[in-house]
């Protein structure tokens, strides 16, 4: 059923529970104000949400930032997800300072009205960094660089948000406006982005309802995902599955692909094919096989300072960043990343009042510069990719000195 007045809702009927889907707008306090109202009608004896126990986390514990193990996070190579999230909330804050309205307002709405009624809430988005994973392996490698400019473009942009971008955020959520661009071009972009999501909430919600006592569920989900989750809510029911067969569904949509065995040996091979130009460059004239190694040295060394300089990192991380890089890059088990990373901390260890403005200062471009913890990260990341370009520029030209 549609009500003119409200956001758009559908009733589904799953074995002995009455689900009420209520289609949000995530920039409008209209939208917040009639969550808080039906959570507080009585008409209802649970709420869902379409958060995930993460972005659930950033909603209801916003210096849960303070808390964050950055070592751990470089040493475990989650430092480019992390950098996206932070990414995705910073135009998120963007877009709430323009219209003055917190993206998400309903589902905090939600959050809160549910814990002062004692209503059980539950979760049932998909992991954001899954769903980023994802996005990130459905898409063909050669568009990938679109897609990360696309969303670095969003953080870096000075201008303001559009009244379009706005509008599709009140269909859609921070995820979809951001990628709005490519999903609509892009079948492999919306399939993890949206369609699986309407079958994992889905699927998620029968998965709990069981557990728990309630018949009458409040479901708040974007408008965007209405009419996919209702479907999937109506196959569920008309065909109920086996909790085995639930989970298993749940559990292919969590799943990321494997690196492939290829990506693990591809950096072996560049080294012996490396290592095998300068033992040939040493076999013509020592002289000869010295250049080959100083211009390794050199265009790997400064490429990756250069990367550490833009990071605006310390005198002596782009030191290590050129000192490092050449001999990193001759060992795959270890990224000058991770050394240049390190040595930034060591001379500039984030304070409490980084982690605690980490989110805030993000937000707009400078702060990444500014912020200690955000501006480690690029250090990690950009002395990283001028490493890597570096070895592919540096042994060409060692292969067309050779063989040229």
């Amino acid at each position: 059923m549609s009500d003119s007045a409200t956001g758009p809702r559908q009733r589904v009927e799953l074995a002995d529970h009455q689900l009420t889907l209520l289609g949000t707008a995530h920039v409008s306090q209209a939208s917040a104000d009639e969550v808080r109202d039906m959570t507080r009608s009585g008409d209802f004896d649970a709420v869902a949400i379409e958060l995930c126990a993460s972005r659930h986390q950033s909603l209801t514990q916003p210096d849960a930032m303070a808390k964050l193990d950055l070592f751990q996070v470089l040493k475990q190579g989650k430092a480019g997800m992390v950098a996206a999230s932070l990414a995705l909330g910073a135009f998120q804050q963007r877009v709430a300072e323009q219209s003055g309205v917190e993206p998400g307002a309903e589902m905090r709405a939600a959050v809160t009205e549910a814990r002062r009624a004692g209503l059980p809430l539950y979760l049932i988005d998909r992991e954001i960094g899954i769903t980023l994973k994802r996005i990130y392996q459905n898409v063909p490698w050669y568009k990938r660089f679109g897609l990360i400019s696309g969303l670095l473009g969003s953080v870096l942009s000075r201008q303001k948000v559009s009244s379009e971008e706005i509008e599709k955020l009140k269909e859609g959520d921070v995820l979809e406006s951001t990628f709005a661009e490519f999903a609509e071009q892009s079948q492999a972009l919306y399939e993890p982005l949206i369609s699986e999501r309407d079958e994992y909430m889905a699927l998620k919600l029968v998965e709990q309802l069981p557990h728990g006592e309630a018949r009458r569920v409040l479901v708040v989900i974007g408008a965007g995902h209405l009419k996919g989750m209702s479907e999937h809510l109506q196959a569920l029911d008309a065909q109920p599955p086996s909790p085995s067969e639930v989970v298993e569904s749940r559990s292919r949509l969590e799943r990321t692909a494997p690196r492939s065995r290829w990506w693990k040996v591809i950096p072996w091979v560049i080294v012996a094919l490396i290592l095998t130009g300068f033992a040939i460059g040493f076999s013509r004239d020592t002289a000869f096989g010295w250049s080959l190694v100083t211009e390794w040295v050199l265009i790997n060394g400064s490429l990756s300072a250069l990367g550490a300089l833009i990071a605006l990192g310390h005198p002596l991380t782009i030191a290590a960043a050129f000192v490092g890089a050449p001999l990193t890059s001759l060992n795959p088990t270890i990224g000058v990343g991770f050394v240049t990373a390190g040595v930034e901390l060591y001379f500039r260890r984030p304070t409490v009042g980084d982690f605690s403005r980490l989110r805030k200062d993000v937000s707009h471009w400078r702060g990444w510069w500014r912020n200690r913890v955000a501006r480690t990260l690029l250090v990690f990341l950009l002395s990283s990719l001028g490493s890597a370009i570096a070895t592919w520029v540096a042994g060409l030209r060692i292969a067309g000195q050779l063989f040229g």
